[in-house]
């Protein structure tokens, strides 16, 4: 499994609403393990702008508490696979899960 996984952060923990994170905290994955671990400051929120940065940094999945449903689709538009639902969590903890076990949306923690 070689990916780069975008998970939204405030505090260092998973942010509830991916549009209002801090940072983008991004874990590159090779051969099922974390290879590195990067934290970006993303543009300023604007309809449609994540999605966008997202692809260009070369991100392939998307871990997220909430998101809109217009996100979603502009995600999967990027192919950029999308996971919400989650609970605030260790970021890192988050991904070796996806890594080990696989993760699978929830109830989406975002009301638009």
């Amino acid at each position: 499994m070689n990916k780069k996984i975008a998970i939204p952060t405030t505090n260092g923990i998973l942010c509830a609403h991916f549009g209002h994170c801090e940072k983008f905290t991004l874990y590159e994955i090779a051969e099922g393990k974390i290879i590195k671990e990067e934290f970006i400051t993303p543009p300023p929120h604007e309809p449609g702008s994540y999605p966008a940065f997202l692809k260009a940094q070369g991100c392939n999945a998307i871990i997220a508490g909430g998101m809109g449903s217009r996100a979603q689709q502009l995600f999967a538009q990027n192919n950029i696979e999308v996971i919400v639902g989650l609970n605030s969590d260790n970021p890192k903890k988050l991904v070796e899960t996806y890594i080990s076990e696989g993760l699978e949306s929830g109830a989406n923690l975002c009301d638009h």
